[in-house]
């Protein structure tokens, strides 16, 4: 019997299954398909046998690390939330994913990629073909065809991910409010001794560079414009994206798609967290389908993972949790990085010094010969 498959991610917080975009867009989609998947929530990135999360240890042993190679995967293992679209609808996610390889992926090849809401193209009814994937996007392609104004059109209303990619990380990462009180407070309560010292305030840094890949240079001056012209845009689409889903419960219909699990993750995260700098959550607040979705998919998906709180559960006499066999090292490990960096400090302050004695004088020859003897003896 093969081993099940086992997906490592950040775990949960604000009332949601995972606090990390990529970990909750992923989580998502396994929840539409039914994937069976053993989840390990966690807070230390070292613990996943990629190093990254989300991470994914396939039946077979393989580790994939990247968001929409996870999706893939998942979908060649029949785990495929477009597997009934129509042709137009494939056709409509088509164009959304060329309008984000043309907006955001040429800017963004000297950097990791950032957190890619793509993946191939399933056997979807009508739009299945033996064209290999796209190299970028994983999506198949007809030939050399590209998608029409038409259908460019036709997603026009759900280009979400185009300008909020950005605007997520400056309210989560750059606006200075928001990172202290929020990202950085959780970050640093829920990740282990000693990264929570230094590995929030990296996550920030390369947060920081990518959005300066995203949207360009600009002189300090120039900061507070681009800042404004990052949340109108971001506002104009959340309502852009109202529009589209009207009344709906997912954006093609009754039943969720690959689109929703995307969209749901940016849309749940801004409307979750507690910001004490809401510009664009309380417009998205203000957007009462678009809430109304979220919750939808909460409830419906993750009853208790969103709920505010779980319910009560029993606790086994011996209990055992994914943590257990990480305790103790985890506990040595922190006293003893702990001792190191005290030993450290005071040696380099000064506190402590470490003087050599002065050689002591040639004994006398008898009282040599008497300590020889009892060596000896």
């Amino acid at each position: 019997m093969a081993a099940p498959m086992e997906l490592f991610c950040w775990s949960g917080g604000w009332g949601l299954p995972s606090v990390d975009l990529d970990s909750l867009a992923v989580l998502t989609y396994a929840r539409f398909t039914g994937a069976p998947l053993k989840v390990h929530k966690i807070t230390n990135p070292w613990r996943s046998p990629s190093g990254t999360l989300p991470a994914l240890q396939t039946s077979h042993g393989e580790v994939i690390s990247v968001p929409h190679k996870i999706i893939t995967h998942l979908r060649k293992e029949k785990y495929n939330a477009d597997y009934d679209l129509s042709a137009r609808q494939g056709a409509d996610t088509l164009a959304f994913m060329s309008l984000l390889e043309e907006k955001l992926l040429p800017v963004l090849v000297s950097v990791p990629r950032p957190p890619s809401m793509d993946g191939q193209w399933g056997r979807g009814s009508g739009i299945h073909t033996d064209t290999p994937p796209h190299p970028h996007t994983g999506l198949e392609q007809r030939g050399d065809q590209k998608p029409t104004l038409g259908q460019a059109g036709a997603l026009a209303q759900t280009c979400l991910f185009l300008p909020t990619h950005p605007i997520q990380i400056h309210t989560f990462w750059v606006d200075a409010k928001n990172y202290v009180e929020v990202t950085r407070k959780w970050y640093a309560e829920a990740m282990p001794f000693p990264l929570n010292f230094f590995l929030p305030g990296r996550m920030q840094r390369q947060y920081m560079e990518r959005l300066q890949l995203l949207c360009g240079e600009h002189r300090p001056e120039e900061e507070e414009e681009l800042e404004k012209e990052l949340y109108q845009e971001a506002r104009e689409c959340l309502t852009l994206l109202s529009q589209r889903l009207g009344s709906q419960k997912f954006f093609f219909g009754d039943a969720p798609a690959s689109l929703d699990a995307f969209v749901f993750s940016y849309l749940a995260l801004l409307q979750q967290a507690k910001l004490p700098s809401g510009k664009l959550q309380a417009h998205l607040r203000g957007l009462h389908n678009l809430c109304a979705y979220c919750t939808h998919i909460l409830s419906l998906y993750f009853p208790w993972e969103g709920a505010e709180v779980p319910p009560p559960r029993q606790t086994p006499a011996n209990p055992e949790t994914e943590e257990e066999p990480y305790r103790r090292r985890n506990q040595i490990l922190s006293v003893l990085a702990g001792l190191a960096a005290m030993a450290g400090y005071a040696l380099l302050s000064g506190i402590v010094s470490i003087q050599r004695a002065p050689p002591a004088r040639a004994p006398r020859t008898r009282a040599l010969g008497m300590a020889e003897e009892v060596e000896e003896e």
